[in-house]
């Protein structure tokens, strides 16, 4: 935590709040795990509902990756939560942005 966040922690007489180290490694190993169970569906030769599944966790768990620099100790929940929420607004405009292209494509095709 840097410096000056802490001494505003420490004005208004509160304990600094962020997460202990088990709920940080927690955090950082549950979106690991989300990883490599999207690469074992993937890669499993046995049914293709389980691929499906496996693709979407990947694309799922490529955007929670980008949490992992925030699961330490000290860190809010709260920051964790909003950076969750940014990403997921940057893929919202990118699959926005995918769809528009793809209409205007259809559009070009039918003149």
């Amino acid at each position: 935590m840097s410096q000056q966040s802490q001494s505003l922690d420490d004005q208004d007489g509160a304990a600094p709040r962020g997460m202990t180290v088990a709920q940080a490694r927690r955090a950082e190993f549950s979106i690991i795990g989300l990883c490599l169970l999207a690469l074992v569906l993937i890669f499993q030769p046995y049914s293709v509902t389980l691929f499906t599944i496996g693709a979407c966790l990947v694309v799922f768990g490529g955007l929670a990756f980008n949490l992992v620099p925030f699961c330490r100790p000290g860190v809010p929940v709260s920051t964790l939560v909003r950076v969750g929420l940014i990403v997921l607004a940057v893929l919202a405009v990118a699959i926005g942005l995918a769809i528009g292209s793809a209409k205007l494509y259809a559009i070009y095709l039918t003149n």
